[in-house]
């Protein structure tokens, strides 16, 4: 399966309003869904260096500030009105999932949570 499949079918088709693939080494853009443009790649990747990085600035997506809810060395969730967002970090790149107000914020985590064990689990 190609990157784009996994921004497509697992995330877009789960329900996802957007959603990127990054490089976990460089936060360079693998994948994405149309018009998601994610200029943020290196601040996403600092998200995961320590746990907390997430509360001190946010979580900046696609020019958009998202309030920190969880931030650790694998996940950092944000909320921003009705939607939010999620990164999950695998062994080689990271999910960013963006949801609005028809996806509840635990069924987005559930399933970027999902999808990222499944890419650790096969070494990606």
């Amino acid at each position: 399966m190609t990157w784009q499949a996994y921004v497509d079918n697992n995330l877009l088709g789960a329900g996802f309003a957007s959603a990127a693939l990054l490089g976990a080494a460089d936060g360079s853009v693998w994948a994405h869904s149309a018009g998601f443009n994610v200029a943020e790649g290196k601040a996403i990747t600092a998200l995961f260096q320590k746990d907390g990085a997430a509360f001190a600035t946010g979580i900046h997506v696609a020019g958009k500030k998202y309030m920190a809810i969880k931030s650790d060395t694998r996940s950092a969730y944000g909320k921003l009105g009705a939607g939010g967002v999620v990164c999950v970090k695998t062994l080689t790149c990271i999910i960013v999932a963006v949801y609005d107000d028809k996806l509840q914020p635990g069924a987005a985590a559930n399933i970027a949570e999902k999808l990222a064990d499944y890419l650790i689990d096969n070494n990606c």
